[in-house]
């Protein structure tokens, strides 16, 4: 799972190649490189470590010899380290959204 910023997947307001994105975020339509996008290609990205993970505890349950015991461990511990990473944006999203609700205007 790679999870270091490109420009892609940088917040807008800080992207190197666009100085004036946040104004056009705000003014316009969510652009396709955005929060949104950065998101789903995380959780793509655990989702896909986890599937690996488990397809090699099955090969390992199966006792294919190309399949090492560590190989598979590592898979596990990645999936595993990925999906708690996950777990805390949500979190942390969510604590969020109730801040800014329980705002007074």
């Amino acid at each position: 799972m790679n999870l270091r910023l490109t420009p892609n997947s940088m917040p807008l307001a800080v992207r190197p190649s666009m100085p004036n994105a946040l104004g056009k975020a705000v003014g316009g339509a969510a652009e396709p490189g955005g929060f949104q996008g950065a998101l789903k290609a995380a959780l793509g990205s655990v989702s896909a470590a986890q599937n690996e993970s488990t397809r090699l505890q099955r090969e390992v349950q199966l006792e294919n010899p190309k399949v090492s015991l560590e190989e598979t461990m590592v898979a596990i511990q990645k999936a595993q380290i990925g999906f708690q990473a996950t777990l805390h944006v949500r979190n942390r999203m969510v604590q969020a959204y109730t801040d800014i609700m329980n705002m007074q205007v």
